[in-house]
């Protein structure tokens, strides 16, 4: 038992044990008096605090001797300071299968079913096939010799009779760190985008065909016998319409610059159309442009760069740690990107510290074996510095020259370099934006990588957007502007997400709060007691010395030193390298930090007037803390919470709220709803699409491109492409099946929102996970969903059955097969019949829903156009 010092609870776990368990004191005794000296200390400080009163310290802790007398009682005995417990061996599967015993029978028990699977591959790569068991007590009543299941168990056991062993995940591969599961849509960067989450009632929504409206809520109505879930919206002048859940698709949360004043449009007026048909042409030419920059990127004779895997292999082996399966994911995406021929342009976006840049090292080794030279970008000097620090520590053991490009070389170490980048004899470059500069001459430059390119101005990122058609691009940020996020969401650009923290890595903890000097000299001083490190962020210049001395009044045991952009290069880096090795502990410092070096031992920022800081920026600056195992906190300082713009108490929110691990991408997607999405190939960031909000601008865009790409001129067909199925049939998620009405909102959205009979299954299984087996208006609204995706192709108007038959409405864009239609008609001229030139109706007896899915299947698969049928095939 390991018992904490002091606590009143330690008298009731003592006693728990039994009466001859001894206790063991680890190192107590040098810590007791300074415990308990530090207890009191702390209660004088803060004891005047009115608002926050406290108990004394005897009410809470045992005193020293207390504790002693009562540990004494029990058999007390004094050892060292006791290290980590050694850790159990791991077993070797090999191993386990020779030593079994003849009539031994092996139960292997997994965590989960994924690593079930990873447990039955070793296996059957052993040349053994266990029998699966869904639990444990099946494996008992049956014969099999080896049995796999799934369970939460830590440590296995071995019987003697009957001859049985269980062994447990753990005793395989190890203690895994608990790792926060994901669904996989979560990981999926078009995904991470909020939509219809945390919709409150009078909240801002755009309809596709009706324009800005305010959302009122569900409600539920009964119309021709069949209950059914409305979506309640409200327009200007008090115009209501209720859209049925099954058309969630058409509704999207509007995302605009002016979220809290939205620009509503009447119902029924002739503006919306006006304002959709302008941005429709404009969408129209930034879709030609996507597809153009594609273009030339697939046309340009590009290099394929491959390496050897043996070699690849071994440097690998030079990274310390597991990759995590996100990167792992985006290093295999970036090679396969590098072996393509034509140029690559993806942006990895992963939070601080995720191993973003491991990505880039590989995807440099790649490029220099294929005999390639390698560009590698940074805002800051110092971030370059420490780039040139980690490329020439990964690439020690190989012959590559590596060089640096900054303000910090004198002009005679730039021209031998630049003479030597020019004949090839610099393998990897790594500078700042120095690196851009026209006189900068490459022999054979095959890849550049940019980090933090929202750092850049305009005028540099476009010289890297002439790059993208020549060069393979790789850019590593961790918070994206809202235009390099929606390039990577509209497919302008590949993008891979880092979302999967490192083991051992814990969430920063965060706080929002005015300015305390007792808060501020108790996050200090906790930081120092640890051995850590802290960061206090003041961004002014012609104040800060006076910071510092204020700090070091309230924090008199620190040694505070000060770092800001108008120092002295040398100065500041000597500076920045003391804080590194630990030569003084609290640095008084502007946001030059922000793309710093990694300083493991620092866990406490301190960020003033965080009000004045951007959302990215807070997110990078908080991501200074936290690069190890322990526990790091963000302290975020405003001058007085009641005179905070809207904007900054969003950001504040958003930032406080999302202090999660992974959060960077949810914070740039928040930003982007904030700040609007800008032009996606223009200059202007702020952008010009509030009008439409941006989630149904980003819809629109993805649409227009994919009509493009199949060679489809008129967008308007694309745009009427989604049908409306009616089955005469409840379609709902039952209240007393889902209670709450955001997680309606938000699953009815997903489902209408899916684009593949996969994703349905997965939504379905998840459905039975959380809420138990489907109800049957949910099984139905399912069903019609699929029959949605099952008809896009043919881009009706409206497909509907009942208990008498079915019936199709075309409108002008559709695309049947009109051969098909008439052979249809004349096969049986009693069941099928054309009213007019948009309706097809069927007769037949359809009591269930199953019959009437199954005849609208059948009819789509028959009109289907031939090309449509190959592309399914």
């Amino acid at each position: 038992y390991y018992l904490p010092l002091f606590y009143e609870e330690t008298a009731g776990l003592l006693d728990y044990l039994p009466p001859q368990a001894p206790v063991l004191f680890a190192g107590a005794d040098d810590l007791l008096g300074g415990l308990w000296d530090e207890i009191n200390e702390r209660y004088e400080q803060r004891r005047h605090d009115v608002t926050r009163p406290l108990l004394r310290p005897d009410e809470v802790f045992f005193e020293p001797l207390q504790l002693t007398t009562a540990c004494t009682q029990r058999g007390l005995a004094r050892i060292p300071m006791l290290e980590e417990l050694p850790a159990q061996p791991i077993l070797q599967l090999a191993d386990l299968l020779a030593t079994q015993e003849a009539n031994q029978r092996l139960l292997f028990v997994a965590a989960s079913d994924g690593r079930r699977e990873q447990i039955m591959d070793q296996l059957q790569a052993l040349g053994v096939t266990p029998k699966r068991y869904a639990t444990w007590p099946e494996f008992l009543v049956d014969q099999a010799a080896i049995g796999l299941t799934v369970g939460a168990l830590e440590h296995g056991v071995e019987l003697t009779e009957p001859s049985l062993r269980v062994v447990t995940e753990a005793e395989l591969f190890g203690q895994r760190p608990p790792v926060q599961r994901r669904r996989k849509a979560a990981r999926d960067a078009e995904n991470l985008l909020k939509d219809l989450s945390d919709l409150q009632i009078g909240a801002p929504v755009v309809h596709r065909d009706h324009g800005v409206a305010l959302y009122q809520g569900l409600t539920h109505l009964t119309a021709g016998g069949v209950e059914q879930e409305f979506l309640l919206l409200e327009f200007r002048g008090g115009d209501k319409i209720y859209v049925p859940v099954t058309n969630l698709h058409l509704v999207h949360r509007y995302s605009g610059i002016d979220s809290e004043h939205p620009p509503l449009h009447a119902l029924g007026s002739e503006r919306w159309q006006k304002i959709r048909d302008r941005a429709a042409k404009r969408i129209r030419d930034v879709a030609a442009e996507i597809l153009e920059i594609h273009a030339r990127r697939a046309a340009r004779p590009g290099i394929s760069m491959r390496c050897d895997p043996a070699e690849y292999q071994r440097f690998c082996d030079g990274f310390p740690f597991t990759e995590t399966p996100d990167q792992a994911a985006a290093i295999e995406q970036v090679l396969s990107d590098l072996a393509k021929a034509s140029p690559m342009d993806r942006l990895v976006c992963g939070d601080v510290g995720f191993g973003k840049t491991e990505v880039a090292l590989r995807a440099a080794f790649v490029a220099v074996q294929a005999g390639q030279q390698v560009c590698v970008l940074a805002p800051t000097t110092l971030l370059a510095r420490q780039h040139l620090q980690t490329f020439a520590d990964r690439f020690a053991d190989w012959p590559v020259r590596i060089a640096g490009m900054s303000r910090l070389e004198t002009g005679k170490e730039q021209k031998g370099i630049l003479d030597d980048l020019a004949q090839g004899k610099v393998d990897v470059i790594v500078g700042t934006h120095r690196l851009l500069q026209p006189d900068i001459k490459f022999q054979g430059l095959g890849l550049v990588i940019i980090d933090e390119e929202h750092r850049f101005g305009v005028r540099h990122k476009e010289r890297m957007k002439e790059l993208r058609a020549e060069v393979d691009l790789l850019t590593l940020t961790a918070t994206p502007i809202p235009r390099t996020l929606n390039m990577g969401l509209t497919g302008l650009r590949d993008m891979s997400v880092i979302a999967t923290p490192p083991t051992r890595r814990l969430a920063i903890k965060t706080f929002v709060g005015e300015w305390n000097a007792e808060i501020l000299r108790e996050a200090c001083q906790r930081e120092i007691k640890r051995g850590g490190q802290i960061y206090f962020l003041h961004n002014r210049v012609q104040d800060i010395g006076r910071i510092a001395r204020e700090i070091g009044e309230i924090v008199p045991q620190a040694r505070v030193r000060i770092a800001h952009g108008q120092m002295h290069e040398r100065e500041l880096e000597q500076v920045m390298l003391d804080f590194y090795h630990n030569r003084f502990n609290l640095l008084v410092c502007t946001t030059i930090i922000e793309s710093g070096i990694d300083v493991p031992n620092a866990n406490t920022i301190i960020i003033n007037r965080a009000d004045r800081l951007g959302l990215a920026q807070l997110h990078q600056l908080r991501g200074r803390v936290g690069r190890s195992h322990h526990r790091a906190y963000a302290h975020l300082l405003v001058a007085d919470r009641s005179v905070l713009t809207k904007d900054a108490e969003q950001r504040l929110a958003a930032v406080e709220a999302m202090g999660e691990l992974g959060a960077g991408f949810q914070l740039a997607t928040h930003d982007l709803e904030i700040r609007g999405a800008g032009e996606l190939l223009g200059e202007d960031q702020s952008g010009q699409i509030q009008e439409l909000g941006f989630t149904l601008y980003a819809e629109m865009l993805n649409r227009a491109v994919r009509a493009l790409e199949r060679g489809e001129l008129d967008l308007a067909a694309e745009a009427s492409s989604a049908v409306e199925i009616d089955l005469n049939e409840t379609a709902l998620l039952p209240e007393d099946y889902i209670g709450d009405i955001n997680a309606r909102l938000i699953l009815y959205k997903r489902i209408s929102n899916a684009e593949s009979e996969d994703e349905l299954r997965d939504i379905q299984i998840e459905l039975i996970d959380r809420f138990g087996l489907l109800p049957e208006a949910t099984r139905n609204l399912l069903a019609i969903q699929r029959l949605r995706l099952a008809a896009a192709p043919l881009k009706l108007r409206r497909a509907e059955a009942g208990p008498d038959g079915a019936r199709i409405l075309f409108h002008q864009h559709s695309q049947i097969d009109p051969q098909a239609l008439v052979r249809l008609i004349q096969s049986d001229p009693r069941r099928y019949k054309l009213q007019g030139q948009q309706r097809l109706d069927l007769k037949a007896e359809l009591k269930t829903v199953e019959s009437r899915c199954s005849a609208l299947q059948t009819l789509f698969a028959k009109l289907l156009p031939t090309t449509a049928k190959e592309h399914a095939a």
